[in-house]
């Protein structure tokens, strides 16, 4: 028995819509700002005659344009071509799209060193769908440690964000599978990929400020297209701020071939509400710790904390902050394994990442 990956078409077209905006080059911004001002038809004006000379911002940005509809006819089959010959320059994010197309239609082999890239650097959607792959062996070696690490990366909260509600599911799933000793194993492995995929965001941020490599340029439905490094850095929040809807799951047949079931998993909403002052506590003690995230701003892990100290199934437990590389887990300690687990399962529903840990 184990957790299958999901209906490919409606999963991947669900994350594929999850692109947000990026900084802009001088040579589009014309185009850029006339997207931004909703002026659809001007943006393709001046993108266009870019793209037929092989710019590959301008091939991103057209092939943008014809998976919206935007002042082109919407043409998917063109898109996926502009896509494709962008990412063979090395443009990050149509390489990014295009690995995503390809997963879609059941080109796995293909669309696997697109994903790989874009899940060292921080991509949830990428982190998704491969751990999925680790956990299935579909297209990679079988690896339930690696899978629940990606899957944990991709469920994390960041800067507010919930983190992508498919990722908690398929954690949840993992968990009936999973011995706990490799699921804490993936947690490890977790905090040292989040360390691997900071340092690869502050390189890409660095080369974006530089203007080295051809950052991408993503234009949004509604936004302006930002510039400069804090347009990188508001791009890698909008990604984890656009949470997918949820999919349909189904449950593999131990050979190969997977059973479906259509079965709808409805991604849990995760709105924290105020919790009443609890009763005084009794003297907790014990070796389990509950893991809520691991921070690279030691400021995130104090923001969450405060939201989260005054929660029935945290109060009254000390808090550990375990520096680990460029990253700092936030724990709350003093549990017993029942009690642990209990209260995570309590913290998962509520919307919120938690990890039952013995360390």
């Amino acid at each position: 028995m184990g957790l299958s990956l999901m209906h490919k078409g409606l999963a991947v077209a669900i994350l594929l819509g999850g692109a947000a905006s990026a900084p802009a080059l001088a040579d589009v911004k014309a185009g850029a700002d006339a997207w931004g001002r909703g002026d659809f038809p001007a943006a393709v004006r001046e993108w266009q005659p870019l793209a037929d000379k092989g710019d590959p911002d301008a091939q991103f940005n057209m092939a943008q344009a014809y998976k919206l509809g935007r002042g082109v006819p919407q043409d998917l089959t063109r898109a996926e071509m502009l896509y494709a010959k962008a990412a063979a320059q090395g443009h990050l994010q149509a390489g990014d799209n295009y690995g995503l197309l390809l997963f879609q239609r059941g080109q796995h082999a293909a669309a696997m060193p697109y994903i790989r890239a874009a899940s060292d650097r921080g991509d949830p959607r990428s982190q998704y769908l491969l751990g999925l792959a680790y956990f299935n062996a579909d297209g990679v070696n079988k690896d339930w440690v690696r899978a629940y690490a990606l899957e944990s990366l991709a469920a994390q909260p960041t800067s507010g964000a919930p983190g992508l509600p498919q990722a908690k599911a398929a954690l949840s799933e993992m968990d009936k599978y999973i011995a706990i000793e490799d699921r804490q194993r993936g947690i490890s492995l977790a905090t040292e990929l989040a360390a691997q995929v900071e340092a690869n965001r502050q390189r890409q941020l660095a080369a974006v400020d530089l203007g080295t490599p051809n950052p991408p340029v993503v234009p949004a439905p509604v936004r302006a297209v930002p510039t400069g490094m804090a347009g990188a850095m508001r791009v890698a929040e909008a990604r984890r701020e656009s949470a997918p809807a949820p999919v349909m799951m189904r449950e593999p047949a131990p050979r190969p071939a997977p059973v479906a079931v259509a079965t709808p998993v409805p991604a849990p909403k995760p709105v924290l509400k105020p919790a009443p002052k609890p009763a005084p506590h009794a003297a907790v003690g014990g070796p389990w710790k509950l893991q809520l995230g691991a921070f690279g701003v030691a400021g995130n892990a104090d923001a969450l904390w405060s939201r989260v100290k005054s929660m029935p199934e945290i109060a009254g437990h000390p808090r550990a902050n375990v520096p680990v590389g460029k990253v700092t887990r936030l724990l709350a300690t003093g549990y017993s394994e029942e009690s642990a687990q209990s209260a995570c399962r309590k913290l998962t529903g509520a919307g919120l990442s938690c990890m039952a840990v013995k360390d």
